[in-house]
């Protein structure tokens, strides 16, 4: 399962640009309800607001490539996904109880009642695919215990994970932030499900837990930088930093170029490693490759990486760098951490 950060254009109402790295795609409706037409093809999208969880029927092209015969034609729609989650009579004759069950929560999600759709949900104890969508909504209302339950159920049934979903030709995504600077898309798929499992641990202080999690999943994919950030974050959790965690960062980190947000929170958490190991000159180096590229960067985590490369500067003796940084953070936000404190200011 790839983790996707997108950058949103808001072209007019209800039209959002979807930009990757790779690929780009148009967006056009309502919040909560979207139609995707992109390089593989078009997709409706629906959710519930406010829930982070939506769901996406594909409706397969091959782009450029495809032939117009296959094209979404005037006279055919893609299938609304209101009727992709309808049972017919007969259907659900033959359909199992907790298969139906499913679908049922699902469509209660679909159409904006959460609680029916937990009901429905837990109706279905044996079906891993409802446990993870039971479980990422027990999360969202904070219902730890029973979120655990039902997410550590999806995950020792990963092998089938996901395949209720297929089944039905429908996409569940929901997403998580991981960090103040990373967020993580995430699918009914061994990762997402550790993803999830570790932030609820990291919810209740349970460290070694989420720690856990985290290095399982690296093990399987040691180049996801989404998890990476993840994992250096919660290290960075302890006060003060043992040199083995921020070592363990520094490894995390290593050879690593600032290709997208997530790549810049990651150099900030190695400077703050680094920093920690006493080594300021590398941090003041780390710190100034995360602020060179400034397109496309939230400007709470620029205004962060330049504030901790103030005070390395201030560690290496260079107090009129410091000064310069620190003026300039005050002159953006003068409320932001201890900035006027340090200028003298107040």
């Amino acid at each position: 399962m790839a983790f996707r950060f997108w950058r949103r254009i808001q072209l007019l109402p209800g039209v959002t640009l979807n930009l990757s790295k790779s690929s780009a795609s148009l967006s056009l409706g309502p919040r909560g309800a979207k139609y995707t037409i992109g390089p593989r093809g078009t997709r409706t999208t629906v959710g519930l607001p406010g829930t982070g969880l939506f769901y996406t029927v594909q409706n397969p092209g091959r782009g450029k490539t495809r032939s117009a015969s296959a094209r979404p034609q005037p006279d055919q729609p893609p299938v609304p996904v209101r009727d992709q989650l309808t049972l017919g009579f007969f259907k659900r004759l033959i359909t199992p109880a907790d298969e139906a069950a499913f679908i049922d929560g699902l469509q209660a999600l679909h159409s904006g009642d959460e609680s029916e759709a937990l009901t429905q949900l837990e109706a279905a104890p044996e079906q891993p695919d409802a446990r993870w969508a039971a479980g990422l909504l027990r999360l969202k209302r904070e219902d730890l215990d029973l979120a655990q339950a039902h997410l550590q159920a999806a995950l020792e049934q990963r092998e089938v994970l996901g395949s209720l979903y297929a089944k039905y030709g429908i996409q569940a995504t929901t997403h998580l932030t991981l960090t103040p600077e990373v967020t993580a898309h995430i699918g009914p798929r061994e990762r997402g499900t550790r993803l999830a499992l570790a932030e609820l641990h990291q919810l209740r202080g349970e460290t070694t837990q989420a720690r856990a999690h985290l290095e399982a999943v690296l093990v399987q994919t040691p180049d996801d930088v989404v998890v990476k950030a993840a994992l250096a974050e919660l290290l960075l959790e302890a006060e003060p930093l043992p040199a083995e965690a921020a070592d363990q960062i520094v490894h995390l980190a290593a050879g690593l170029e600032n290709d997208t947000p997530v790549h810049a929170a990651l150099l900030l958490y190695k400077g703050r490693a680094l920093r920690a190991l006493g080594l300021d000159e590398a941090a003041v180096a780390t710190f100034t490759q995360a602020y060179r590229r400034k397109k496309d960067r939230p400007e709470a985590l620029l205004r962060q990486i330049r504030y901790e490369r103030a005070l390395a500067y201030a560690a290496v003796g260079r107090r009129g760098d410091s000064r310069r940084e620190l003026s300039a953070i005050y002159a953006e936000d003068p409320g932001f951490e201890d900035v006027a404190a340090r200028l003298g200011v107040r």
